[in-house]
């Protein structure tokens, strides 16, 4: 009998010759593709700016963190008639930075309006070979719109301001240097014309009713807007070309906005002067609102506001609005406004969900906007921190989606008898809960929408995806006849197709949005689906929710960048993620994982070729010397159909004998005894490291799903193996067996190989119903 030290010795040899063979071979593949200077799970270091005092290696604020603060008082009014706004602010700047400051950055959004806009001209254009007669004669046959700011006033204490406009961008040069801790106040004068947004687009603007005769208002970018100043790159003042949105600072704001008197209207912050501009009946409903958890009470009914659309009223009545610690201000307005609201307990405190709508918006807007707006707040709160302001307030505009503090316009609107589509229902309610959700990102973890669209989009779009899910696990009746809520995105099969396309078209997430070509896919659909993939796949809900909830609450009222989500999500979960930042975020690289090769073993006592072969590559001259054991391919010149069905220890006296003299009869019976063995090789000729996600099918119907990490692929970024030992044989290998992974290729994800079927509308009919 051979001794134990011999077996163990020989089994050893084994093992390491294997995985010695195993590691050369991926050595040598490193070297040859310039794969040690690239790996995809080196740290983020050279990408990543240095952690100091301002902003730390952990992603939260540091030391000293500061952030400047703008304060605005505004007289404001709208000529219905001429479609005019015209405004006085004085502002009060507060330089919390440690930096003297000799001049200030003013943001004139409205200026991409102007006649002169260089936004214009950005990008190439051609001639159609087909035209619609409206589109043709508004390109090529009328004077552009002119609805950039008129500045006719910039002073302080009374004495005119030097200034310099460049574009969308005013400097004021300041009578002298704001020493850090100072504070300067200013006056700005001006007025503009305002655009029909249906005609013109934009995110602010007007709608015409010819029917009626009447507007209806939503009115943003509205002011001249302080630019912010931090640590990252001083003065934030790239210009507005319009993808891009707004970067800018936190303040308090008192707003007195006059309107028609018999306009309604409501924007950003507390109606101070409430009981000036309602009447007793409106007073008795709100206060009844206010109370009312269930259903939204009528502030202003469908019937009062058929009738108000009648009126043109020339009086006036003035609004005034406060609200504190806001990024941004913006108000709708019109006498056309039904107006709806109800209460929503946050725990703490309850907030108003509040709805506008014209009647061409009901019935929809009547059944589900005020409801969609409640069950938004409830749910991101659930996920981030409970929601600081008063009100959410979502105003029904003709396609429009945009999103300001405690207000947001959003489209969906019936046909003219009141029917509508499933799409037009769902479109309606995803676009309320996005644009709502966007009081959490960016107007609260206020980041640069101007440089980094994917922080506020993209974040947004993941949590309205959660958000989707949860209302149809909610209200299931609402979404009937579907059995979950029809996302349009965040699923990872539905960014398959962008991923797939052509490179030439496709920027990474970390772009900025003006240069990108698809900004819905690599602003919105691309980053919600790698959080969507990252929470449910990588991390786990457990870990993520903790890691991103930590994110909101560390920078809520703040100016984060890129590096402190990242840095964030590491610190508080204890997952490297830098490979999953470099691949999604950095790249445009894509997933494609497969089934590349299966092969199927036997243990016998016969000598085989290529086990004699690796033993004297390590100077086993003899192997009879030795207990040695052998495992033979099926299929192989040397593989016999004898050894199929039975256990290692029936095929091999050497490991029975080695069983019997080693172990008590009780361990023996504790064993497991495999008969299959299996070496199950999968390639990646996709750029992306992924964790191989694979479904196991065996001969008895059962199947077990297993998860290989990411950082299988460390060592090898082609294709990596595994051997498995079971007493079922395996009669089907699926990789990505529930499309978790945004695979672009699925044809080559199942061993035996399937023929081709449309996997992604297979999936979506086995789970949309």
């Amino acid at each position: 009998m051979k001794s134990i030290k011999t077996a163990f010795v020989a089994f050893f040899i084994l093992m390491s010759a294997g995985l010695y063979a195993q590691e050369a071979e991926q050595q040598a593949e490193q070297k040859e593709g310039g794969h040690l200077n690239e790996n995809k799970f080196r740290q983020l270091y050279q990408e990543f700016s240095t952690p100091n005092q301002y902003r730390t290696g952990s992603g939260a604020p540091g030391p000293a963190y500061y952030q400047n603060e703008a304060d605005y008082k505004m007289d404001i009014e709208l000529d219905d008639k001429n479609q005019k706004l015209t405004g006085h602010e004085t502002i009060t700047y507060h330089n919390n930075s440690p930096d003297v400051l000799e001049y200030l950055w003013v943001q004139l959004d409205q200026n991409i309006r102007s006649k002169e806009s260089v936004a214009k001209l950005k990008d190439g254009n051609g001639i159609a070979p087909v035209a619609q007669p409206g589109n043709f004669v508004s390109e090529y046959m009328q004077e552009p719109f002119d609805g950039g700011f008129n500045i006719t006033e910039v002073s302080a204490d009374g004495k005119p301001l030097k200034t310099v406009i460049n574009n969308t961008m005013m400097r004021v040069d300041l009578p002298q240097p704001l020493k850090a801790g100072e504070k300067f106040t200013f006056d700005i004068a001006w007025w503009y014309n305002i655009n029909n947004h249906l005609e013109d687009r934009g995110r602010s603007g007007f709608e015409h009713f010819p029917e009626d005769g009447n507007n209806s208002y939503v009115i943003a970018q509205f002011f001249p807007r302080m630019a912010v100043y931090n640590d990252v790159e001083g003065w934030q003042n790239y210009q507005f070309w319009g993808n891009g949105e707004f970067a800018l600072p936190f303040g308090d704001y008192e707003v007195n906005i006059t309107v028609p008197a018999d306009h309604i209207l409501d924007g950003t912050g507390e109606l101070v002067n409430r009981k000036e501009v309602f009447s007793k009946e409106m007073m008795r409903r709100y206060e009844q609102a206010k109370k009312s958890y269930d259903k939204p009470v009528m502030i202003v009914t469908q019937e009062e506001a058929e009738a108000a659309e009648k009126g043109f009223s020339d009086k006036k009545k003035t609004w005034k609005l406060k609200a504190e610690m806001v990024r941004d201000f913006a108000f709708a307005t019109s006498r056309k406004f039904i107006w709806d609201m109800m209460a929503v307990d946050l725990g703490e405190k309850d907030v108003m969900a509040v709805s506008l709508y014209p009647k061409e918006g009901n019935p929809l807007w009547e059944d589900y906007s005020t409801k969609v707006v409640a069950h938004t707040l409830k749910s991101y709160s659930d996920h981030t921190f409970a929601y600081p302001y008063p009100k959410a307030i979502s105003v029904h505009a003709k396609n429009q989606g945009m999103e300001y503090p405690m207000i947001c316009w959003n489209y969906g609107r019936p046909n003219e008898d009141g029917t509508y589509s499933d799409r037009v229902k769902y479109g309606m309610m995803s676009v309320i809960i996005h644009e709502v959700g966007h009081n959490f990102f960016p107007m609260i973890v206020n980041s640069d929408e101007r440089q980094w669209g994917w922080m506020d989009e993209g974040l947004d779009t993941f949590m309205q995806y959660v958000a989707e899910q949860e209302y149809g696990e909610k209200f299931p009746n609402d979404i009937e006849p579907h059995t979950k809520y029809p996302s349009r995105r965040g699923e990872p099969s539905k960014i398959v197709d962008y991923m797939k396309g052509d490179q030439k078209y496709i920027s990474p997430i970390m772009s900025n949005p003006e240069n990108v070509y698809q900004l819905g896919n690599n602003a919105y659909g691309k980053p919600a689906t790698a959080l969507n993939i990252l929470r449910e796949t990588v991390m786990g809900k457990e870990l993520f929710d903790y890691a991103f909830k930590t994110y909101a609450q560390r920078w809520m009222f703040k100016h984060p960048t890129p590096e402190d989500f990242f840095r964030t999500m590491e610190d508080a979960s204890a997952v490297d993620l830098d490979w999953f930042w470099r691949g999604w975020f950095y790249t445009t690289d894509n997933v494609d994982i497969g089934v590349s090769e299966v092969k199927k073993y036997y243990v016998t006592d016969q000598p085989t070729k290529e086990g004699t072969e690796l033993l004297q590559r390590y100077g086993v001259e003899d192997p009879s010397s030795m207990d040695i054991l052998y495992v033979v391919e099926e299929g192989s010149e040397e593989f016999e159909a004898s050894l199929k069905g039975k256990s290692p220890a029936e095929n091999s006296t050497t490991l029975n004998e080695y069983l019997m003299d080693n172990f008590t009869p009780q361990q023996r019976a504790d064993m497991k005894m495999p008969k299959y063995f299996y070496q199950v090789t999968f390639n990646k000729p996709g750029g992306l490291v992924m964790p191989i996600i694979v479904e196991y099918t065996y001969a008895d119907g059962t199947s077990e799903k297993v998860t290989y990490p990411a950082q299988i692929w460390r060592k090898n970024d082609q294709e990596v193996s595994r051997a498995l030992a079971t007493d079922k044989e395996i009669t089907k290998i699926v990789v990505d067996p529930d499309l978790e992974t945004a695979d672009v290729n699925v044809n080559n994800n199942s061993w035996p190989q399937e023929a081709e079927v449309d996997k992604f509308q297979e999936f979506k009919e086995r789970t949309q119903g």
